[in-house]
């Protein structure tokens, strides 16, 4: 993987700042916002510098909190009228457009 640039990490930053309450995007979502080749790549930012962040409205594609973080990810998402069916959010009905 290419190093990561402080410019990259600060446009997902931004990205994932700009979700609203009550909205969700994917890793994915952010990566094709940013012009990132992967997904991942804004996994590890994310890992790495986004406890100031609404980390909380980032998902994996399928909908579903990576399983470290299901419970708290799912619990704010609920007290943002975000509702879960089975562990898996409904992107269809809830994922933000950038």
């Amino acid at each position: 993987m290419a190093p990561i640039t402080d410019e990259q990490v600060e446009n997902v930053r931004a990205l994932v700042a700009s979700i609203p309450s009550g909205r969700v995007a994917t890793y994915g979502d952010i990566a094709e916002a940013a012009g990132l080749s992967s997904a991942r790549i804004v996994g590890w930012i994310m890992r790495t510098d986004s406890s100031d962040l609404p980390w909380h409205r980032v998902l994996g594609a399928s909908g579903r909190p990576a399983s470290h973080i299901a419970t708290k990810q799912l619990e704010r998402l609920r007290a943002e009228g975000v509702l879960a069916i089975d562990g898996r959010v409904r992107l269809s009905e809830v994922r933000h457009a950038f």
